[in-house]
C-alpha cells in the first residue's frame, strides 16, 4: 500500500504513471505490502482465469518473490509505477519500497523491476519460478 501522497498522470515512459504530490526525502518508506488491502492470489486461481480477467492480472500483478505459488495484486495506484533503468525507488525487497533519492513534487516515481517485464507476461514468469514436481517432493 502506498504510504506517500501520489497522483496518476500521463507518463512519458509508458501510459499512466505514479507521481509524487509533495517532496519525498531519500530513504522514505513509500510502499509496504499490506495483506489487508493488497491481494495475494494463488497461482492456481490465476491460471484458472481467461479473457479480460487474466489480461488484467497479467498487466497489474506480478509473481510473489517470497513464494512462487502466489502472485501479488497491489490494491492501490502503486500498480501503475513504471520501470526505469535509473529508478528513484528501490523495490529490491518484496515487502517494502524506499525512495532511492529525493523525489520532487510532480516527479514520476519509478522502479527497476526484478522481472523486467512483470506486466507483460506473468504466465512465463510463474513458469520459470515454480519448482518442478520432483523438487517439491524433495
Amino acid at each position: 500500500m502506498l504510504l506517500v501522497d501520489v497522483y496518476l498522470d500521463k507518463s512519458p515512459i509508458q501510459g499512466i504513471g505514479v507521481f509524487a504530490k509533495s517532496h519525498i526525502p531519500r530513504g522514505t518508506l513509500v510502499w509496504k505490502l499490506d495483506p489487508r488491502f493488497d491481494r495475494i492470489i494463488d497461482v492456481e486461481t490465476y491460471e484458472g482465469e481467461t479473457g479480460p480477467v487474466k489480461n488484467y492480472l497479467d498487466r497489474y500483478s506480478y509473481p510473489d518473490r517470497r513464494d512462487p505459488a502466489y502472485i501479488v495484486f497491489e490494491a492501490d495506484d502503486a500498480r501503475y509505477m513504471n520501470h526505469d533503468d535509473e529508478p528513484n525507488c528501490d523495490v529490491s525487497s518484496p515487502e517494502e519500497t524506499y525512495a532511492l533519492r529525493d523525489i520532487a513534487p510532480g516527479e514520476e516515481m519509478t522502479a527497476t523491476t526484478i522481472i523486467s517485464s512483470r506486466r507483460a507476461s506473468i504466465s512465463s514468469a510463474i513458469a520459470t519460478c515454480r519448482p518442478t514436481p520432483e523438487a517439491r517432493r524433495g
